[in-house]
């Protein structure tokens, strides 16, 4: 069972204390944090007019990726954190007005190299997209 912290407003500097990773991400364009917990986290994304692709309602896969991307990084909450590979299947498409739910467990941790699993889900709760994130977590910044 994993300790989780409820956090509806978390771009409020007095949660910012508990992420240590992405505090410049934007909630827009690839979601915001539900929960937060060790070595988990939740993330929703409100899919918008701007996301949309075609006369059909389809949203770009590219906003899916980003909220799990965004989910896993989320899950290992370390500032150096980096994504290295991701194994992923959009399992249905995303739809224009859809809240999209990330839920993202690290499944194997090897010191500094870890796999989060992330599940995405609508608000209907039909699975939209799964795959395993393959992060790394450096010792200094990428860009340093």
């Amino acid at each position: 069972m994993h300790a989780v912290l409820s956090l509806n407003c978390f771009k409020d500097k007095t949660m910012s204390k508990f992420q240590n990773t992405h505090h410049l991400a934007s909630n827009k364009l690839i979601g915001r944090i539900i929960e937060l917990g060790n070595e988990y986290s939740n993330v929703s994304l409100k899919t918008t007019d701007e996301m949309v692709v075609d006369s059909f309602g389809l949203v770009h896969g590219g906003f899916v990726f980003g909220l799990a991307d965004y989910a896993a990084m989320l899950a290992v909450n370390q500032p150096t954190v980096v994504l290295g590979k991701a194994d992923v299947r959009f399992v249905n498409p995303a739809k224009v007005g859809d809240e999209l739910i990330a839920v993202a467990k690290v499944i194997q941790d090897a010191d500094y190299k870890k796999v989060i699993n992330v599940i995405i889900s609508n608000d209907k709760n039909k699975k939209i997209f799964e795959g395993d994130f393959h992060c790394y977590v450096l010792k200094k910044h990428v860009l340093a």
